[in-house]
């Protein structure tokens, strides 16, 4: 697979991951292990499909890989006929808050909403877009009509879909932005669309601008733009989507508040959600927030400091290091498995290669010198991640690509590789990758 993988695609992956950040493209060439947490978020997104809605976080150091899962989630919700929002909390975005941080989680899921079609964010002008047009040429399907019945019928047919959030809060006024923008559409008024756009984006500050431009006396901000969520939810399954998957990451900045009582006014918030979600309140909409385990189980700070989240997130009697339930709220992301670093580490080598277009140079011994060499760090076993070996690895493959004359052990051996501890001789390689002995 890696040999056929675009060069933009190989660059993106590299420049990206030796910068340690997640890319939002070609996942699927480097996914390596996490199976059945991916199995358990994809039960999910079937349960939203099917019009109920989910909650739960995936919990892992940094550079563990929680960004990472939260993106190929991101990537499969998509391709699979979804709708996607993600937002990374900061201090200026927050789930509650009294100077527009609540609204301001809002406009960042908008604007980087996603679709199959639309995959790098900005897909709201063609959701809507789509949902008219579709919705036009099934009237045109079954009826046949034209003129002015044909529009009739289509104005209809858009009023019964937006008529179904008027029971919602806030689906009276959702429908009435709506209406003005299917008026926009077949008008071609340019204006009244950017000004429709921006209400759905949240960005009119004041009911009186709302008023005064659109005649909707009703603005998204941080007491409402949860609600307005799950009515747009609502909306993308009448306009062909399967629901709408939010992700959000960097929850640590919560943990982060030094005010206790904004702090708890944000856990409040989030135990609103995450009642909603399982309660059966919201439909056709899930949550994935990415956390560390310190911003969960802090018992000062973090989520177990508001007893109503503990309660509900904390492990049960049974589940420990040895076995997890992969089905609870919280997903405890483990290491990967030497053996899983081992085909990543294989994965790169063939994408390095491909995007500086060379044949691969490094061999099956040279990976396990590289991957021994890492392992071999003290406090390895606990306190290494896959970001920091991926790094490693790609700095490693840069060096050799560029000194030709060099081997993995030359580069090792003299101090360049200032991560790695120690050095290994020809008989050391370890016996926990006796098994990739070919």
């Amino acid at each position: 697979m890696e040999n056929q993988i675009p060069p933009r695609i190989a660059n993106i992956l590299i420049n990206s991951l030796k910068g340690g950040v997640v890319p939002r493209v070609g996942l699927e060439y480097i996914t390596v292990g996490r199976a059945k947490e991916i199995a358990a978020v994809l039960h999910d997104i079937d349960m939203i499909s099917d019009g109920g809605a989910s909650f739960r976080f995936i919990v892992g150091k940094y550079g563990s890989g929680k960004s990472f899962l939260l993106q190929t989630v991101r990537n499969y919700a998509a391709a699979m006929g979804f709708a996607v929002a993600d937002a990374d909390l900061s201090p200026e975005r927050r789930f509650a808050g009294t100077k527009g941080q609540g609204a301001a989680t809002y406009r960042e899921l908008i604007a980087n909403l996603s679709t199959k079609s639309k995959p790098d964010g900005g897909a709201l002008p063609l959701i809507l877009e789509k949902w008219i047009s579709g919705i036009q040429t099934e009237v045109k399907a079954v009826t046949g009509s034209e003129g002015e019945a044909f529009e009739r019928e289509v104005e209809k047919r858009i009023f019964e879909v937006a008529g179904s959030l008027e029971g919602m809060i806030n689906g009276f006024e959702f429908a009435k932005a709506v209406a003005s923008y299917l008026k926009a559409y077949r008008e071609d008024d340019a204006e009244l669309k950017s000004r429709v756009l921006k209400w759905f984006r949240g960005e009119y500050a004041t009911r009186s601008e709302a008023k005064a431009e659109l005649n909707i006396n009703f603005i998204v901000n941080d007491e409402t733009w949860y609600d307005f969520l799950k009515v747009f939810a609502v909306f993308l399954v009448g306009a062909g989507y399967k629901g709408l998957l939010v992700l959000i990451d960097e929850m640590v900045n919560i943990y982060k508040i030094p005010n206790s009582v904004t702090r708890q006014n944000n856990y409040e918030k989030l135990l609103m959600m995450y009642n909603d979600a399982l309660q059966g309140k919201a439909r056709h909409i899930g949550f994935l927030a990415g956390a560390t385990p310190q911003c969960v189980e802090d018992r000062y700070r973090g989520l177990f400091s508001y007893e109503a989240l503990r309660s509900r997130l904390d492990k049960g009697r049974f589940s420990g290091e040895e076995y997890t339930d992969i089905s609870a709220p919280v997903i405890r992301l483990q290491m990967l498995t030497r053996e899983e670093m081992y085909v990543l580490t294989e994965k790169l080598r063939d994408i390095h290669a491909r995007l500086y277009q060379y044949t691969p140079f490094l061999t099956h011994e040279d990976l396990l010198v590289f991957l021994t060499e890492e392992y071999n760090r003290p406090g390895a076993d606990t306190h290494i991640t896959p970001r920091e070996m991926i790094r490693d690895f790609i700095e490693l493959a840069d060096i050799l690509y560029q000194n030709p004359g060099k081997t993995v052990r030359d580069i090792l051996g003299c101090g360049e590789f200032i991560h790695a501890k120690g050095g290994i001789g020809d008989e050391e390689i370890s016996d926990e990758f006796a098994e990739f002995e070919l």
